[in-house]
């Protein structure tokens, strides 16, 4: 009988015993017992070689000497991955065949043992005569009690069992990773959903109590194995793994996933190591998104673990908190509607939900048309719109489409479905998937995608207004293998475009390359700017501005928070230079994932993914973190915790000041340019220049007392990362320290003859105590000279 190998795996009893086992498409378990196995690959190693490598026939395997082979009938399906467990001395076999999705059993049974024993008491000792009957072997059947049987929705395509955990988890067709205790088949101890596509493969990883999953759309997952919950995503397009799967294997040494497709390649998965304990945060997770409710004073901040907590905005205390908005998927995006009552979350499981946030209820949960089927979609960013006193939440993501929900307060339904696409949508949209929207009232809205496309919209006709491609950064080298041209965040100048203003610029986008881009919507649209404000090209990755659009804040993925004047930026037509940097700090040590304006109070919101949300005044003094042991008073300055800074930014080794990000024409915190700024920022003094060289010969060792000075105050995270530059009712005492980060100078010293007579060379030789008396003579002659000589000649 013919059949055709699927699945290969190797396990040694002892050092001179091992089993090879293969499933076929037949749905068996093929298992070869090797003993004396030095002895017998010596032996197979002379046999014919093809493509010079040894080459031997399962029929003449199975019939050599030491060689004992068994063939189990055991799925109705081809198998799709077998392993042997030494702890359990079985066999665990998987396939799609529902009834036999995975079986748990013994590698030679009852039934084979009475079978062995006949064969015994018959067995002739010529090789023709065991090569007949190991042609004729047919598949044999355990017995039921030789074998646990799981019946599987939909069958196994993959599995893990860990001794250690005594657990085996199932995945497969469903899309959902089921957890077991191996002995109890009759019912999952755990789901775990989240995967948009088959699971192919499973790994738990005992020492770290992590699951890592991979799905056939070459996305990975890992997974907490006490909560069950999903830690972290990487799709496709973040982690670069393209084409069709062909193998997965976890290496633990280096803690790193290889996947192998059209080609091979190292996912590294560095674990985050455990926080800390006097650092402040926010979360236990990265924070994806925050935003203020002016209605209530609060702060509300989303994990990627589904985790949604209230802050008081005025202290910094956490009101409340609820958990598993979006089941195992992450949140990407929040809102608020109109009234500040309602909260809107999107997630990675393709839906929006409407909470009253207070109390952690559900309202409604919106969907689109392909959440119903397999194949869902992010919501990557949505935005609360009135149109036409029409008030609805806009929604863009992975489908490509400008979603909108209308908010009908008598709608009692829970799920609710978005309006028909625009036509110009369907037609003449998006390509790539939409990353950001933002809204300019009262009828513009623009969407930017991941190939760089802009499109601003008329959201009252649904026509496409115009279209602005993102150009690559203009610094001469080949980008063909750099960062994807995508555009991630936009904001409008919301002043100038009201004025519907024909040569400023009303649209600011980030870019590739760390770059910015002021973009003129009227009167033709085109680019008016393009540059880039961090000098080590970090991406942009949020951007805020300021209500009369005189100042833009710009965040970066290195935690950098860049203030530019753009009150007369662009105003007139295309700038070859980029505008004056009024300002820049360090805000976070990762990714800033939103920035946000409390115009009211002059306030910075800020959150990243270093699990912190942080609040700052307008120009860099650092109030707080939510979820600090220590409250705030927002109306008391002397409360804040400026001028400190947070402990892991202070010895976070990008802060020092021989990093490159801080160096530049301002000194980090402090204004520069001109005298006209904006009135709540108030003009500090820069540092003075610092030399190029030191001209001493001690300059080195002033460096290395420098660098040593800087490393033992940097240890005490007490000391201020950044020059105040507050104003004046915002000053706090400082202690008594010396400033670690001011700057050495040295002085050349002239070196020049002191004026007055020839030395008296007549004196060598004299007695000591004569020279002395003769020197102080001298000097007493100087004084009454220098006396008498300012008012008249000194008399003879």
């Amino acid at each position: 009988m013919v059949f055709c190998v699927c699945v290969l795996c190797f396990s040694f009893l002892d050092p001179d015993k091992c089993l090879i086992l293969y499933g076929d498409d037949q749905g068996c378990v093929n298992i070869l017992f090797l003993a004396s196995v030095g002895e017998l690959l010596r032996t197979w190693k002379k046999m014919p070689k093809v493509e010079n490598m040894p080459n031997i026939t399962i029929q003449n395997a199975i019939t050599s000497p030491n060689v004992n082979y068994i063939r189990w009938k055991v799925h109705g399906d081809w198998v799709t991955q077998l392993n042997y467990c030494d702890s359990l001395k079985a066999v665990i076999s998987s396939s799609n065949h529902e009834p036999t999705a995975l079986v748990i059993g013994c590698t030679v049974g009852i039934t084979n043992v009475k079978q062995k024993m006949k064969e015994i008491r018959n067995v002739r000792k010529d090789v023709k005569t065991r090569k007949g009957h190991a042609s004729l072997a047919l598949p044999q059947r355990r017995a039921e009690c030789d074998q646990t049987v799981f019946c599987i929705y939909k069958g196994v395509k993959a599995f893990s069992f860990c001794r250690r955990k005594n657990l085996l988890l199932t995945g497969g067709m469903d899309q959902i990773i089921r957890v077991w205790n191996p002995h109890l088949p009759g019912k999952p101890t755990g789901l775990l959903r989240g995967h948009t596509a088959p699971v192919i493969y499973i790994h738990l990883s005992s020492e770290d109590n992590r699951i890592f999953s991979m799905s056939m759309d070459n996305t990975v997952k890992i997974w907490d194995l006490e909560t069950y919950s999903c830690l972290f995503t990487a799709s496709s397009k973040a982690s670069g793994i393209k084409g069709e799967f062909a193998a997965c294997l976890y290496l633990p040494s280096p803690g790193a996933l290889c996947v192998a497709t059209d080609r091979v390649a190292l996912l590294h998965l560095r674990m985050r190591s455990a926080p800390d304990p006097h650092l402040a945060l926010s979360h236990q997770e990265p924070v994806v998104c925050c935003g203020y409710n002016s209605t209530f004073r609060h702060v509300v901040s989303c994990s990627e673990a589904s985790v949604v907590k209230v802050w008081d905005f005025e202290t910094g205390k956490q009101l409340s908190e609820f958990m598993g908005t979006h089941g195992n998927a992450g949140i990407t995006c929040l809102t608020f509607d109109s009234s500040g009552r309602r909260l809107v979350t999107g997630g990675r499981d393709g839906c929006l939900k409407i909470w009253s946030y207070n109390n952690g209820h559900c309202l409604h949960t919106l969907k689109h048309g392909k959440c119903w089927d397999e194949k869902q979609s992010e919501v990557c960013d949505c935005t609360y719109m009135e149109v036409n006193q029409n008030k609805c939440i806009i929604a863009v993501g992975w489908d490509r489409r400008i979603n909108v929900y209308f908010d009908v307060p008598c709608d009692f339904h829970h799920f609710w479905k978005p309006q028909p696409h625009w036509q110009d949508d369907l037609n003449h949209g998006h390509k790539e998937d939409i990353l950001c929207v933002a809204q300019c009232p009262p009828f513009l809205l623009a969407t930017c995608s991941y190939d760089g496309e802009i499109i601003v919209w008329n959201v009252i006709s649904g026509h496409v207004y115009c279209k602005l491609n993102t150009p690559s950064p203009s610094d001469g080298l080949n980008h063909r293998e750099g960062p994807e041209p995508s555009v991630s965040r936009l904001a409008f100048l919301k002043t100038r475009a009201a004025k519907l203003d024909s040569m400023a610029a009303s649209l600011i986008a980030n870019g590739p390359g760390g770059s910015v881009t002021f973009w003129r919507l009227f009167g033709g649209a085109g680019l008016v700017a393009n540059f880039t404000p961090s000098r080590e090209k970090a991406q942009v990755s949020s951007i805020a501005v300021t209500a009369g659009d005189a100042l833009a804040y710009l965040a970066d993925q290195q935690g950098f928070v860049h203030v530019c004047d753009i009150k007369e930026y662009g105003l007139q037509g295309p700038e070859l230079q980029p505008p004056k940097n009024v300002t820049f700090w360090r805000a976070h040590v990762s990714t800033v994932t939103c920035l946000e304006l409390i115009e009211e109070e002059n306030i910075l919101l800020s959150s990243s993914l270093d699990r912190t949300v942080r609040l700052w005044s307008k120009t860099g003094a650092y109030i707080g973190t939510f979820g600090q042991s220590s409250p705030w008073d927002i109306f008391t300055p002397a409360s804040w915790s400026h001028p400190r800074v947070p402990y892991e930014i202070l010895t976070d080794p990008g802060s020092m000041p021989a990093d490159s990000g801080l160096e530049g024409d301002a000194p980090a915190g402090c204004t520069v340019g001109s005298q006209e700024q904006d009135p709540g920022i108030e003009e500090t003094p820069a540092e003075p220049e610092r030399p190029s060289k030191l001209r001493s010969p001690e300059g080195s060792i002033l460096d290395v007392e420098m660098k040593e000075d800087i490393l033992q105050w940097s240890a005490l995270g007490h000391g201020r990362l950044l020059p105040e530059q507050t104003e004046p009712h915002e000053q706090v005492p400082e202690p008594g320290w010396p400033s670690i980060y001011q700057t050495l100078r040295c002085h050349e010293v002239a070196c020049l003859s002191a004026p007055g007579e020839k030395p008296d060379l007549s004196i060598i030789g004299s007695d000591l105590s004569d020279v002395n008396f003769l020197m102080q003579e001298r000097e007493r002659s100087r004084a009454a000279q220098k006396e008498h000589g300012s008012h008249g000649s000194f008399p003879d």
